[in-house]
């Protein structure tokens, strides 16, 4: 059973708790991080010298980086499922993962801290607008990417909707131009019919608006 390391707000930790409920797996999970704290603890930088959540112990084996435990957590737990065994069909899904970590969510975690988490006076409107734009075409791609198919991978929820997924809720969630985008709304929907997404990626994030401190 892991035991799995931080704040239900954090938008990388949503991630990693979103696919152990996929999995169905039992696990105990410790608030860190934000104002819970606890990340400077010698026992915590001691299973992560970066001092950064999400982390998991899993019997003692430790993986830090969201990504990578997705990764473990899909291989040892969803072999055949989540976890594909053809290293073919595994690529399809592992590319849309790393594509989301390298661009969509540089540019939407630039856009959701430059216009949501920091106050209005404070803001750099050229870069929001920059960021704006960028997002727009991101989804723009993955929109005639999902033209023909339910899911990133295939027809089928795999590890890879679960990075660009999460995305989704915030996105959607805060007063920014979109562009229409009908089939990641419909992708959209179809997550949102998933009891794990609702659960941990729906979340309110209120607590977040105008807050740089964490």
């Amino acid at each position: 059973m892991p035991d799995v390391w931080g704040r239900r707000s954090a938008f990388n930790v949503q991630k990693v708790l979103w696919l152990i409920d996929e999995l169905a797996l039992p696990h105990r999970h410790i608030d860190a991080g934000g104002s819970f704290g606890g990340l400077d603890d010698p026992a915590f930088r001691a299973m992560n010298p970066h001092g950064r959540v999400p982390v998991i112990d899993d019997g003692g084996v430790v993986v830090w980086e969201s990504h990578s435990i997705l990764r473990y957590l899909a291989a040892r737990y969803g072999a055949g499922g989540l976890w594909a065994e053809d290293p073919a069909e595994r690529a399809a899904a592992e590319r849309w993962m790393d594509w989301t970590l390298a661009t969509l969510q540089r540019d939407f975690m630039d856009l959701f801290w430059g216009f949501y988490r920091t106050p209005a006076e404070q803001r750099d409107r050229p870069m929001i607008e920059r960021r704006t734009e960028r997002c727009a075409a991101h989804f723009r791609l993955l929109d005639a990417h999902l033209a023909d198919r339910a899911y990133l991978a295939g027809d089928r929820f795999t590890m890879a909707d679960v990075p660009a997924g999460t995305t989704l809720y915030r996105y959607f969630g805060i007063d920014i131009a979109r562009p229409d985008v009908p089939h990641v709304t419909a992708w959209y929907t179809r997550l949102a019919e998933r009891p794990a997404y609702r659960t941990h990626v729906m979340r309110p994030f209120d607590e977040l608006h105008g807050r740089l401190d964490y």
